[in-house]
This record gives structure tokens, sequence and C-alpha cells, in this order.
């Protein structure tokens, strides 16, 4: 049980950049950290939520909302899956042979590829947060969030990692099968539970799996296998997909 609380803990320090005064890493909880992910989801999609419920209350103006809304998951998480999607952009963009594309998966320079395509990316997601609906059901916030981080848990405990990448070598041996079956378990009851109180917004979950595994695809190819980047890479389009039908169903 132990174990499990420091995994949990190492999760959220890592996911979010909400201070959990929890510093100190355990190698070997290390592999159940993605156990984890929904909850991590659960926590910044309420957040969002919260934050929307409050923009919805206090009458902000329609761009301010927007504008907050937008920026609300990339401040949350500290950018990290923002900074996966820009290294996978930039390495699958460049249209070289495998290792190069991975030489600069890991290359710390922002490229021209990653820069046009966040520009893209943020102001997709902000006029779609513009075109939303008043009486939009905020809860679907809270649905993408947790769909988003549910599909990505499950994805790297199935997939083959890249040789670099993180989620390879003694990572995999601590992974079970009971931890796939336990997380589709989380996804089912996530779909479930967007539908019964969302309604027609509950469609928010298809479309995130749909869009995380359409990008998943082309990454995973592109770069041989699996990771943290690929995952992250994966997750931001599938909530900008979420946040599409959110914003025009």
């Amino acid at each position: 049980m132990k174990k499990y609380i420091k995994a949990m803990l190492m999760s959220f320090t890592m996911f979010t950049a909400v201070p959990f005064c929890y510093h100190k890493w355990d190698e070997e909880a290390r592999p159940l950290m993605t156990l984890f992910l929904p909850l991590v989801g659960a926590f910044t999609g309420g957040l969002w939520t919260l934050a929307a419920y409050i923009l919805r209350w206090i009458s902000a103006p329609v761009p301010v909302a927007a504008a907050v809304l937008c920026a609300f998951p990339f401040l949350i998480t500290g950018g990290i899956h923002i900074d996966g999607y820009m290294d996978v952009t930039d390495a699958i963009r460049s249209w070289r042979g495998i290792e190069e594309r991975r030489r600069i998966l890991k290359d710390p320079h922002v490229g021209s590829f990653a820069a046009v395509y966040t520009v893209l990316l943020i102001a997709a997601q902000f006029a779609l947060f513009l075109s939303a609906p008043a009486d939009a059901n905020l809860f679907a916030l809270l649905v993408i969030a947790v769909v988003s981080r549910t599909v990505a848990a499950i994805c790297v405990t199935l997939l083959r990692p890249m040789e670099t990448s993180e989620y390879s070598g003694a990572y995999r041996k601590g992974i079970k099968k009971s931890h796939a079956a336990l997380l589709f378990a989380v996804l089912a009851l996530s779909v479930a539970a967007g539908f019964v109180f969302t309604g027609k917004y509950g469609f928010v979950s298809c479309a995130v799996i749909a869009g995380y595994t359409l990008h998943l695809i082309r990454a995973f190819r592109s770069l041989g296998g699996m990771s943290g980047d690929v995952s992250g890479y994966a997750m931001t389009f599938a909530e900008l997909c979420g946040i599409a039908v959110f914003a025009l169903i």
C-alpha cells in the first residue's frame, strides 16, 4: 500500500504544476504511476470545470473566459503535455529518417514546426472556447481530462516503448496485466458517466478517444515506439478534439 501511495504522489507531482510537497523519487513505485493518471485527470479536470463555473458566475467577458479556459490545461499541468506535442511535431514534420527523427525528438531547442503548430493549436482552442454556447455543460471538461489521461495510461501500459523511452527497461518489468484491466474498467466507467451526467456532451469522450488514437498511430509509426513525448502529443490533440465537440455539439 505504501508503494501505491508513493506512486500516486509521484504521479501528481510529475503531471501537475500544483505543489504537493513530495520530492522523493522511488524507482520501484514508478511503474505504478500510470494507474493514477485518471485520478490526476479528475483533479485537473475538476479545477478546469470549477474555473469555468466561476467565469460563468461572474459573467466574465466571453473572450476573457475563452482565453482563461484555453490556457488553463497548459498551466495546471506545467506544460508537460504540450512540451511533448512540440517535440514530436518537430520530429515527425522533419520527414527525415527514423534515427534523425529520434534525435530531433530529444533536441532541447524549439524548431519552426513546433512553433507554428503550437500557435495554430492555441488559436484553434481559443476559437472553440469562444464559440461554445453559453449554456454548455461544463462538466464535459472534467470528462475530457479524465478520459484523455486514462487512454494515455492504457497506451503507455500496453504499447511497445522506444528503446530510449523512459517507459522501457526496468519500467516494463513492473507493469502487470491487471493494470491494463483496471484502466480499461476506469475508461468504460468514465465514458458511461459522461453520457449519464452530461447527456449529449458525453460524446466528448468519443472525440477524445478517436483523437488520441489517430495521432498516436502517426507518432508511433514515425518514431518506432511509445514514449512520454508521444503520449503528450496524442493527448494534446485528443483534448482539442474533445473541446471541439464541447463547443460545436
